[in-house]
């Protein structure tokens, strides 16, 4: 990712928490780096503390992406990732496939992604979010 980022003419700086007690001191070293925005990586820990992370992005006015829809309706400004819903139907049909015969080594991935968009939020961080890119959106919050 830092190759990645260089060649982008990018710098990247990568934060972690361990604790949810962490979260504030992570968005203030965000404001004080000025990071233009905020990549959340999977991670059970923010999983489940998603709306605690957008009304921090919120109130540092850090543009954030997470994993989930639950984000971005609690105020984040997106969500990109695999459909849910479809790899828990996946692991259906694959399990069912795998017990009639079939390899397991034959594995199935999830191919339908999910783009949530929460426009009020681009609106108050003074982000313009492109006709297309909303165009491909699942969902709009306004």
């Amino acid at each position: 990712m830092q190759t990645a980022a260089r060649a982008l003419g990018l710098e990247l700086h990568v934060l972690s928490t361990s604790t949810v007690g962490e979260f504030d001191a992570v968005f203030a070293k965000l404001v004080q780096l000025r990071a233009g925005g905020l990549v959340i990586g999977p991670d059970p820990l923010y999983s489940g503390h998603s709306g605690q992370l957008a009304a921090l992005a919120t109130r540092y006015a850090v543009p954030a992406i997470f994993e989930n829809r639950e984000f971005t309706a609690a105020g984040g400004l997106m969500s990109y990732s695999g459909s849910i819903a479809e790899a828990y139907r996946l692991a259906g049909v694959y399990t069912g496939r795998v017990l009639k015969g079939d390899k397991p080594s034959d594995v199935q991935r999830a191919t339908k992604v999910e783009l949530y968009i929460n426009l009020k939020t681009a609106k108050a961080l003074g982000v313009t979010v492109p006709l297309p890119l909303s165009g491909r959106a699942d969902e709009l919050f306004e």
